[in-house]
């Protein structure tokens, strides 16, 4: 091991970047106590350097009383850049993923320390929640569906043996550093060459990385690495799964698409095979988090399949967290027919158990523009029925939550802000009680009279 002094002396070596810096500011360090001497007393700082400059300086006709501003000036510019450069030169050299903004990578660091969210979900509605959130927080943990049997996931699962990584890659994109460059290179379709047609880039990668890592999981940890993701993404169990629904009818439906497909009411959702665990984090995340939220996203194929995995409902119920579902905007031809807000809610208890959220944000503003387009797919707004919720015991937050684009769906800064100001109250709440529940510092003992046993 190096010892103390030649370690030292490592600091000299060329290249390093850092003392060409460092001798920058410290001849700024000069030229501002110069200028600031100059200012102060009017014949200068009576050192020889003064005169040599006085002199140079005569010879070129410069007033002697401007250089004291001149000095102080090009003094403390010197000493900022050269502290400047010599701050990022170690920032890159220890992280070079890290943005060279100075300012942008301390204000990341700070959002560091926001509210622990645990985002529980899957689909395009996931994805769009952790979109408005990263803004206010990096303490983000997406647990993710894994029931995906249609499209590139379903042939990567059937041909590699995989978990499905499409709702992965989803929220891998929205968690993103650099999210413009990644969503247009991760979502890119392959649409020619043998055995590529169909696939996405993003599910081909995370295939890619699965098999340098060995493990599904670590190819999700080493690609939010190499995206440099705000939060981390987790997948709801390792095990492989498929999802089952028993309809109405007593017909027995498998598999993710073909539940989707299906037009008759669903009775009971499940998985097979049965006892699937989840990830440790999973658990970890859940009982330390400030804020747990459901949604938005298909009901029985984004939510639901998640708090199935054996201990996340439970997890769940026992945190003190917030717990937050948020309701679909539109009816799901083929899940959710006709569903109203409460029938979301209620199918959710039956599911799940009805501690399993506290409060529900509902959208009050109804599309406009849309809405005939969407008729003839043959879906509908969800009726926020605000009695009926409130009957089944739940805090009803309604609010305009939507955007009107080629689809409606909900705004992720919308969303956001209304999630961030309810779990503003919450924890100010929480923190309230346990002042008040904190037990009373004992009444101090007043001093025996003297003479008397203590």
């Amino acid at each position: 091991m190096t010892s103390g002094p030649l370690r030292f002396l490592r600091w000299f070596y060329p290249g390093l970047g850092l003392k060409r810096w460092l001798l920058l500011a410290a001849a700024g360090c000069v030229l501002f106590v110069n200028g600031v001497t100059r200012w102060l007393v009017a014949e200068g700082s009576r050192v020889p350097f003064n005169e040599y400059v006085d002199n140079a300086m005569s010879d070129f006709g410069v007033p002697l009383g401007s250089l004291s501003y001149a000095f102080t000036a090009i003094g403390a510019l010197l000493v900022f850049v050269g502290i400047r450069q010599w701050m990022r030169s170690i920032v890159v050299a220890i992280a070079p993923s890290a943005k060279h903004n100075i300012v942008d990578a301390l204000l990341d660091r700070r959002l560091r320390s926001g509210y622990r969210v645990v985002a529980i979900g899957g689909g395009t509605g996931l994805s769009t929640l952790l979109r408005g959130l990263k803004r206010a927080t990096t303490n983000l943990t997406a647990i993710v569906t894994v029931t995906d049997d249609g499209g590139s996931s379903g042939r990567l699962q059937k041909e590699l043996g995989i978990l499905p990584p499409g709702d992965i890659r989803n929220c891998l994109v929205a968690l993103a550093d650099d999210e413009a460059l990644v969503t247009d290179l991760f979502r890119y379709r392959f649409s020619e060459g043998d055995g590529l047609t169909g696939h996405s880039f993003g599910n081909l990668f995370l295939a890619a990385m699965t098999g340098i890592t060995g493990n599904f999981d670590k190819a999700v940890k080493e690609s939010s690495r190499v995206l440099n993701v705000k939060g981390r993404v987790l997948p709801a169990t390792l095990d492989t799964v498929r999802l089952s629904a028993t309809l109405v009818d007593g017909t027995v439906v498998s598999g993710e698409t073909n539940i989707s497909r299906s037009h008759a009411p669903i009775a009971q959702l499940r998985l097979e095979p049965v006892g699937a665990q989840p990830l440790p984090e999973v658990i970890d995340a859940i009982a330390s988090a400030d804020a747990i939220v459901l949604g938005p996203g298909s009901l029985y194929t984004s939510v639901l399949p998640n708090v199935l995995v054996e201990g996340i409902a439970r997890a769940i119920a026992e945190s003190a967290a917030l717990k937050v579902y948020i309701c679909n905007v539109m009816t799901q031809p083929g899940e959710t027919d006709a569903f109203t807000a409460s029938a979301h809610v209620h199918t959710l208890f039956d599911q799940a158990g009805a501690r399993i959220c506290d409060t529900v944000i509902v959208n009050e503003e109804p599309p406009q523009r849309l809405l005939e387009a969407y008729a003839e797919e043959g879906q509908i707004p969800v009726d926020p029925d605000r009695a009926a919720l409130e009957a089944l015991g739940v805090k009803v937050v309604g609010a305009a939550v939507i955007s009107e684009t080629l689809t409606v769906r909900h705004d992720p800064s919308r969303l956001a802000d209304v999630l961030l100001r309810l779990i503003d109250e919450h924890v100010a709440r929480r923190s309230s009680f346990v002042r008040l529940s904190a037990p009373s510092p004992a009444p101090a003992k007043e001093p025996a009279p003297a003479g008397e046993a203590s």
